[in-house]
Protein backbone atom coordinates (compact mmCIF):
# COMPACT_ATOMS: atom_id res chain seq x y z
CA UNK A 1 0.00 0.00 0.00
CA UNK A 2 1.36 3.89 -0.36
CA UNK A 3 3.20 5.29 2.82
CA UNK A 4 2.36 8.72 1.53
CA UNK A 5 -0.07 9.68 3.12
CA UNK A 6 0.62 12.97 4.79
CA UNK A 7 0.33 12.83 9.18
CA UNK A 8 -1.41 15.63 10.99
CA UNK A 9 1.46 15.54 13.47
CA UNK A 10 3.69 16.10 10.83
CA UNK A 11 4.10 17.57 7.15
CA UNK A 12 5.96 14.96 5.74
CA UNK A 13 6.17 11.95 8.19
CA UNK A 14 7.95 9.90 5.32
CA UNK A 15 10.66 12.06 5.66
CA UNK A 16 10.89 12.43 9.71
CA UNK A 17 11.14 8.63 10.13
CA UNK A 18 13.62 8.43 7.23
CA UNK A 19 15.61 10.78 8.84
CA UNK A 20 15.48 8.87 12.62
CA UNK A 21 15.98 5.62 10.84
CA UNK A 22 19.37 7.01 8.67
CA UNK A 23 20.63 8.30 12.54
CA UNK A 24 20.15 5.12 14.00
CA UNK A 25 21.61 3.13 11.13
CA UNK A 26 24.69 5.43 11.11
CA UNK A 27 25.29 4.71 14.56
CA UNK A 28 24.29 1.28 14.81
CA UNK A 29 27.29 1.09 11.74
CA UNK A 30 29.68 3.43 13.42
CA UNK A 31 29.92 0.93 16.43
CA UNK A 32 30.88 -2.13 14.03
CA UNK A 33 34.36 -2.76 13.77
CA UNK A 34 35.10 -3.87 9.94
CA UNK A 35 34.92 -8.04 10.11
CA UNK A 36 31.19 -6.87 11.66
CA UNK A 37 30.44 -4.17 9.18
CA UNK A 38 31.60 -6.87 6.02
CA UNK A 39 28.79 -8.69 7.17
CA UNK A 40 26.17 -6.02 8.81
CA UNK A 41 26.22 -4.19 4.99
CA UNK A 42 24.69 -5.08 1.65
CA UNK A 43 24.81 -3.54 -1.65
CA UNK A 44 22.80 -0.62 -2.54
CA UNK A 45 19.35 -1.36 -3.41
CA UNK A 46 18.19 -0.99 -6.97
CA UNK A 47 20.98 -2.65 -8.16
CA UNK A 48 22.38 -5.93 -9.73
CA UNK A 49 23.35 -7.12 -6.45
CA UNK A 50 19.60 -6.62 -5.06
CA UNK A 51 18.67 -10.35 -5.16
CA UNK A 52 19.69 -10.63 -1.76
CA UNK A 53 17.66 -7.97 -0.22
CA UNK A 54 14.47 -9.68 -1.62
CA UNK A 55 15.34 -12.58 0.03
CA UNK A 56 13.18 -12.58 3.17
CA UNK A 57 12.43 -15.91 5.81
CA UNK A 58 10.03 -16.01 8.73
CA UNK A 59 11.47 -19.67 9.83
CA UNK A 60 14.83 -20.15 12.05
CA UNK A 61 16.90 -19.83 8.96
CA UNK A 62 19.93 -17.64 8.09
CA UNK A 63 17.88 -14.25 7.51
CA UNK A 64 21.42 -12.17 6.26
CA UNK A 65 23.04 -9.99 7.94
CA UNK A 66 24.80 -9.51 11.87
CA UNK A 67 23.10 -11.72 14.52
CA UNK A 68 22.26 -10.23 17.99
CA UNK A 69 24.58 -12.67 19.44
CA UNK A 70 27.78 -11.03 17.18
CA UNK A 71 27.97 -7.98 18.98
CA UNK A 72 28.37 -5.77 22.27
CA UNK A 73 25.75 -5.35 24.54
CA UNK A 74 26.05 -1.26 23.45
CA UNK A 75 26.14 -2.04 19.85
CA UNK A 76 22.77 -4.39 20.51
CA UNK A 77 20.98 -1.74 22.04
CA UNK A 78 21.64 0.30 19.21
CA UNK A 79 20.64 -1.76 16.45
CA UNK A 80 17.22 -2.21 18.30
CA UNK A 81 17.23 1.72 18.03
CA UNK A 82 16.98 1.07 14.34
CA UNK A 83 14.72 -1.74 14.88
CA UNK A 84 11.96 1.08 16.86
CA UNK A 85 12.77 3.66 14.13
CA UNK A 86 10.48 1.61 11.70
CA UNK A 87 8.35 0.49 14.05
CA UNK A 88 4.84 1.76 16.06
CA UNK A 89 5.61 1.46 19.94
CA UNK A 90 2.40 -1.02 20.17
CA UNK A 91 4.76 -3.46 16.94
CA UNK A 92 8.38 -2.36 18.77
CA UNK A 93 6.49 -4.65 21.72
CA UNK A 94 5.29 -7.22 20.17
CA UNK A 95 8.50 -7.73 18.17
CA UNK A 96 10.36 -7.38 21.24
CA UNK A 97 7.60 -10.14 22.68
CA UNK A 98 8.03 -12.59 19.54
CA UNK A 99 11.22 -12.80 20.08
CA UNK A 100 11.63 -13.49 23.76
CA UNK A 101 8.85 -16.36 22.91
CA UNK A 102 12.04 -18.22 21.68
CA UNK A 103 12.60 -19.16 25.16
CA UNK A 104 9.09 -20.22 25.77
CA UNK A 105 9.03 -22.43 22.60
CA UNK A 106 12.45 -23.84 23.86
CA UNK A 107 10.48 -24.54 27.31
CA UNK A 108 8.00 -26.43 25.25
CA UNK A 109 9.78 -28.40 22.91
CA UNK A 110 11.81 -29.76 25.87
CA UNK A 111 15.17 -27.34 25.34
CA UNK A 112 15.67 -30.34 22.47
CA UNK A 113 15.19 -28.37 19.20
CA UNK A 114 18.73 -27.61 17.25
CA UNK A 115 17.88 -27.10 13.64
CA UNK A 116 21.68 -27.77 13.09
CA UNK A 117 22.77 -25.07 15.62
CA UNK A 118 23.98 -25.64 19.01
CA UNK A 119 20.69 -24.00 20.13
CA UNK A 120 17.60 -24.16 17.64
CA UNK A 121 15.40 -21.66 19.42
CA UNK A 122 17.69 -18.57 19.88
CA UNK A 123 16.54 -14.97 20.80
CA UNK A 124 20.24 -14.36 19.85
CA UNK A 125 20.08 -15.21 16.08
CA UNK A 126 18.25 -12.07 14.57
CA UNK A 127 19.72 -10.71 11.97
CA UNK A 128 20.23 -6.92 11.41
CA UNK A 129 21.42 -6.12 7.93
CA UNK A 130 21.52 -2.19 6.32
CA UNK A 131 21.82 -1.49 2.73
CA UNK A 132 23.60 1.34 1.00
CA UNK A 133 24.36 4.19 3.02
CA UNK A 134 22.04 5.83 5.15
CA UNK A 135 20.88 9.41 4.44
CA UNK A 136 20.99 11.71 1.70
CA UNK A 137 19.18 10.72 -1.81
CA UNK A 138 20.51 7.91 -2.61
CA UNK A 139 18.03 4.73 -2.05
CA UNK A 140 19.33 2.53 0.97
CA UNK A 141 17.55 0.60 3.16
CA UNK A 142 17.72 -2.26 6.11
CA UNK A 143 16.40 -5.77 7.44
CA UNK A 144 15.52 -6.93 10.53
CA UNK A 145 14.54 -10.53 11.01
CA UNK A 146 14.58 -14.12 12.60
CA UNK A 147 12.42 -16.61 13.75
CA UNK A 148 8.98 -14.90 13.11
CA UNK A 149 9.79 -11.54 12.23
CA UNK A 150 10.55 -10.11 9.16
CA UNK A 151 11.07 -6.05 8.45
CA UNK A 152 11.93 -4.55 5.04
CA UNK A 153 12.10 -1.22 5.02
CA UNK A 154 13.58 0.94 1.55
CA UNK A 155 14.19 5.00 1.69
CA UNK A 156 14.35 6.56 -1.07
CA UNK A 157 15.52 10.23 -2.37
CA UNK A 158 15.48 10.94 1.66
CA UNK A 159 11.65 9.49 2.11
CA UNK A 160 10.44 5.99 3.68
CA UNK A 161 8.99 4.36 0.53
CA UNK A 162 8.27 0.80 1.51
CA UNK A 163 7.49 -1.39 4.59
CA UNK A 164 6.41 -4.43 3.03
CA UNK A 165 6.54 -7.39 3.17
CA UNK A 166 6.15 -7.08 7.01
CA UNK A 167 5.97 -10.38 9.12
CA UNK A 168 5.30 -11.09 12.62
CA UNK A 169 4.03 -14.71 14.24
CA UNK A 170 4.06 -16.08 17.42
CA UNK A 171 4.71 -19.64 18.52
CA UNK A 172 2.77 -20.49 21.02
CA UNK A 173 0.45 -17.96 19.75
CA UNK A 174 -1.27 -17.98 23.07
CA UNK A 175 0.65 -19.18 26.93
CA UNK A 176 -0.27 -19.18 30.52
CA UNK A 177 0.98 -16.10 32.74
CA UNK A 178 0.40 -15.76 36.79
CA UNK A 179 -2.80 -15.29 37.31
CA UNK A 180 -4.80 -16.79 35.05
CA UNK A 181 -3.89 -14.49 32.38
CA UNK A 182 -2.71 -15.56 28.73
CA UNK A 183 0.02 -13.68 26.59
CA UNK A 184 -1.33 -13.39 23.16
CA UNK A 185 1.29 -11.01 21.28
CA UNK A 186 -0.84 -11.27 17.96
CA UNK A 187 -4.72 -11.78 19.57
CA UNK A 188 -6.16 -9.29 18.09
CA UNK A 189 -4.87 -9.44 14.46
CA UNK A 190 -6.82 -13.27 14.87
CA UNK A 191 -10.28 -11.88 16.91
CA UNK A 192 -11.34 -9.19 14.88
CA UNK A 193 -11.18 -11.31 11.64
CA UNK A 194 -13.10 -14.57 13.15
CA UNK A 195 -15.33 -12.07 14.78
CA UNK A 196 -16.36 -10.38 11.10
CA UNK A 197 -16.25 -13.80 9.53
CA UNK A 198 -19.00 -15.02 12.52
CA UNK A 199 -21.10 -12.06 11.89
CA UNK A 200 -21.92 -12.57 8.17
CA UNK A 201 -25.19 -13.81 7.88
CA UNK A 202 -25.48 -17.63 5.94
CA UNK A 203 -25.12 -15.92 2.50
CA UNK A 204 -22.36 -13.61 3.27
CA UNK A 205 -20.64 -15.85 4.98
CA UNK A 206 -20.67 -18.73 2.27
CA UNK A 207 -18.84 -16.17 0.10
CA UNK A 208 -15.96 -15.51 2.68
CA UNK A 209 -15.67 -19.14 3.48
CA UNK A 210 -13.57 -20.93 0.46
CA UNK A 211 -13.13 -24.23 2.52
CA UNK A 212 -13.85 -25.46 5.44
CA UNK A 213 -10.28 -26.85 5.86
CA UNK A 214 -6.98 -24.32 6.72
CA UNK A 215 -3.75 -24.55 4.50
CA UNK A 216 -0.69 -25.43 6.94
CA UNK A 217 1.10 -21.99 6.17
CA UNK A 218 0.07 -18.35 4.71
CA UNK A 219 -0.19 -19.18 0.46
CA UNK A 220 2.19 -16.70 -0.38
CA UNK A 221 4.91 -17.88 1.46
CA UNK A 222 8.40 -15.94 1.61
CA UNK A 223 7.96 -15.31 -2.04
CA UNK A 224 9.91 -11.63 -3.72
CA UNK A 225 6.99 -10.87 -5.32
CA UNK A 226 3.39 -12.56 -5.58
CA UNK A 227 1.59 -13.46 -8.69
CA UNK A 228 -1.79 -15.07 -9.72
CA UNK A 229 -1.65 -18.55 -9.51
CA UNK A 230 1.00 -18.82 -6.58
CA UNK A 231 -0.32 -21.86 -4.25
CA UNK A 232 1.39 -22.54 -0.62
CA UNK A 233 4.68 -23.32 -0.58
CA UNK A 234 5.37 -26.60 1.79
CA UNK A 235 7.34 -25.75 5.27
CA UNK A 236 10.57 -27.46 3.87
CA UNK A 237 10.86 -24.67 0.80
CA UNK A 238 10.57 -21.71 3.12
CA UNK A 239 14.61 -22.15 4.11
CA UNK A 240 17.88 -20.81 3.53
CA UNK A 241 19.19 -23.57 1.87
CA UNK A 242 19.28 -27.30 2.62
CA UNK A 243 20.90 -28.38 5.96
CA UNK A 244 24.74 -29.57 5.66
CA UNK A 245 23.76 -32.64 8.41
CA UNK A 246 21.11 -35.24 6.07
CA UNK A 247 19.15 -36.22 9.66
CA UNK A 248 18.52 -32.26 10.07
CA UNK A 249 17.56 -32.15 6.66
CA UNK A 250 15.36 -35.26 6.95
CA UNK A 251 13.73 -33.99 10.18
CA UNK A 252 12.33 -31.18 8.33
CA UNK A 253 10.96 -32.54 5.18
CA UNK A 254 9.45 -35.13 7.47
CA UNK A 255 7.92 -31.90 9.83
CA UNK A 256 6.95 -30.76 6.22
CA UNK A 257 4.85 -33.47 5.39
CA UNK A 258 3.30 -34.19 8.16
CA UNK A 259 2.21 -30.31 8.07
CA UNK A 260 0.44 -31.25 5.11
CA UNK A 261 -1.14 -34.27 5.89
CA UNK A 262 -2.42 -32.75 8.81
CA UNK A 263 -4.24 -29.90 6.56
CA UNK A 264 -6.07 -32.23 4.73
CA UNK A 265 -5.52 -30.42 1.62
CA UNK A 266 -5.58 -31.86 -1.70
CA UNK A 267 -4.65 -30.36 -5.17
CA UNK A 268 -8.07 -29.41 -5.81
CA UNK A 269 -8.23 -27.41 -2.58
CA UNK A 270 -4.69 -25.95 -2.61
CA UNK A 271 -6.22 -24.72 -6.77
CA UNK A 272 -9.39 -23.00 -4.72
CA UNK A 273 -6.71 -21.00 -2.21
CA UNK A 274 -4.54 -20.57 -4.73
CA UNK A 275 -3.25 -16.49 -4.85
CA UNK A 276 -6.00 -14.63 -7.44
CA UNK A 277 -5.77 -11.24 -9.08
CA UNK A 278 -9.30 -10.66 -8.30
CA UNK A 279 -9.83 -11.02 -4.58
CA UNK A 280 -11.63 -13.98 -3.39
CA UNK A 281 -13.84 -13.83 -0.27
CA UNK A 282 -16.78 -11.25 0.70
CA UNK A 283 -16.49 -7.70 0.13
CA UNK A 284 -16.16 -4.04 2.22
CA UNK A 285 -19.32 -3.61 0.20
CA UNK A 286 -21.49 -6.34 1.18
CA UNK A 287 -20.74 -4.95 4.96
CA UNK A 288 -22.88 -3.58 7.54
CA UNK A 289 -21.43 -0.17 9.36
CA UNK A 290 -20.50 -2.08 12.20
CA UNK A 291 -18.91 -5.22 10.28
CA UNK A 292 -17.00 -2.33 8.01
CA UNK A 293 -15.62 -0.93 11.67
CA UNK A 294 -14.30 -4.16 12.37
CA UNK A 295 -12.64 -4.12 9.02
CA UNK A 296 -10.86 -1.15 9.20
CA UNK A 297 -9.84 -2.07 13.19
CA UNK A 298 -8.69 -5.75 11.29
CA UNK A 299 -6.60 -3.70 8.97
CA UNK A 300 -5.62 -1.00 11.37
CA UNK A 301 -3.82 -4.44 13.00
CA UNK A 302 -1.13 -4.60 10.27
CA UNK A 303 -0.96 -0.67 9.00
CA UNK A 304 -0.71 0.09 12.31
CA UNK A 305 2.73 -1.42 12.47
CA UNK A 306 4.49 1.44 11.36
CA UNK A 307 4.80 4.63 12.59
CA UNK A 308 1.76 7.22 12.56
CA UNK A 309 1.61 8.71 9.07
CA UNK A 310 3.30 5.39 6.96
CA UNK A 311 0.18 3.39 7.06
CA UNK A 312 -2.24 3.70 4.12
CA UNK A 313 -5.41 4.69 5.05
CA UNK A 314 -8.39 3.61 3.88
CA UNK A 315 -11.46 5.98 2.41
CA UNK A 316 -14.95 4.36 2.30
CA UNK A 317 -14.33 3.70 -1.29
CA UNK A 318 -11.01 2.11 -0.98
CA UNK A 319 -12.50 0.08 2.03
CA UNK A 320 -15.72 -1.30 -0.55
CA UNK A 321 -13.01 -2.84 -2.57
CA UNK A 322 -11.40 -5.09 0.04
CA UNK A 323 -12.33 -8.67 0.37
CA UNK A 324 -12.10 -10.87 3.32
CA UNK A 325 -11.55 -14.66 2.37
CA UNK A 326 -11.48 -17.36 5.26
CA UNK A 327 -11.02 -21.23 5.21
CA UNK A 328 -10.69 -23.69 8.59
CA UNK A 329 -13.12 -23.53 11.49
CA UNK A 330 -14.64 -20.08 12.92
CA UNK A 331 -14.75 -21.65 16.40
CA UNK A 332 -12.03 -20.29 18.58
CA UNK A 333 -9.32 -22.82 18.68
CA UNK A 334 -9.81 -24.05 15.24
CA UNK A 335 -7.44 -24.17 12.58
CA UNK A 336 -7.88 -21.39 10.49
CA UNK A 337 -6.34 -19.05 7.42
CA UNK A 338 -7.51 -15.69 6.61
CA UNK A 339 -6.66 -13.58 3.35
CA UNK A 340 -7.62 -9.73 3.28
CA UNK A 341 -6.99 -8.48 -0.05
CA UNK A 342 -7.48 -5.40 -2.71
CA UNK A 343 -5.85 -2.88 -5.01
CA UNK A 344 -2.26 -2.93 -3.37
CA UNK A 345 -2.79 -4.82 -0.87
CA UNK A 346 -2.45 -8.54 0.50
CA UNK A 347 -2.46 -9.56 4.19
CA UNK A 348 -2.11 -12.99 4.92
CA UNK A 349 -3.19 -15.03 8.51
CA UNK A 350 -2.60 -18.60 9.87
CA UNK A 351 -3.08 -20.27 13.08
CA UNK A 352 -2.40 -24.01 12.48
CA UNK A 353 0.31 -25.91 13.32
CA UNK A 354 0.85 -27.07 17.12
CA UNK A 355 -2.86 -27.28 17.43
CA UNK A 356 -3.90 -24.02 15.98
CA UNK A 357 -1.41 -22.32 18.68
CA UNK A 358 1.26 -21.33 16.29
CA UNK A 359 0.43 -18.10 14.45
CA UNK A 360 1.76 -16.45 11.05
CA UNK A 361 0.69 -13.21 9.93
CA UNK A 362 1.88 -11.12 7.21
CA UNK A 363 1.57 -7.52 5.38
CA UNK A 364 2.68 -7.19 1.67
CA UNK A 365 2.47 -5.10 -1.40
CA UNK A 366 1.94 -7.27 -4.20
CA UNK A 367 2.60 -3.90 -6.82
CA UNK A 368 5.56 -2.49 -4.92
CA UNK A 369 6.83 -4.94 -2.14
CA UNK A 370 10.60 -3.94 -1.35
CA UNK A 371 9.59 -0.50 -3.57
CA UNK A 372 10.72 -2.07 -6.25
CA UNK A 373 8.63 0.68 -8.06
CA UNK A 374 9.85 3.72 -6.83
CA UNK A 375 13.07 2.18 -7.75
CA UNK A 376 12.36 2.09 -10.88
CA UNK A 377 11.02 5.44 -11.41
CA UNK A 378 14.71 6.05 -9.12
CA UNK A 379 16.76 4.38 -11.88
CA UNK A 380 14.72 5.89 -14.68
CA UNK A 381 15.20 10.10 -13.04
CA UNK A 382 18.89 9.50 -12.42
CA UNK A 383 20.34 6.84 -14.90
CA UNK A 384 18.38 7.32 -18.20
CA UNK A 385 18.74 11.21 -18.90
Amino acid sequence: MPTDAPSPCSADPARDTADRMAQAAAAWLGSLDPAQREVAVGAVPGGDADAERLRWFYTPTDHGGLTVHAQRPAQQRLAMALVASGLSTAAYVTVSTIVGLENVLDHSEGFTATWGRERGRDPGLYYLRVFGEPGGTAPWAWRFGGHHVSLNMLVVDGRVHSTTPLFLGADPAASPLLGGAVLRPLGAVEDLARDLVRSLDPERRARAILLPRAPSDIVAGNRSRVAPGDELIPLAGVWRGAFADPAEQDKLLRASHAMEEASGLDAADHRTLALTAAPKGVSGAALDPAQREVLRALLGTYFDRVPEGLGPHHTEADLDAVHLAWSGGTDPGEPHYYRVQGPRLLVEWDNTQRRANHAHSVWRDPDADFGLDVLAAHRERHHLR
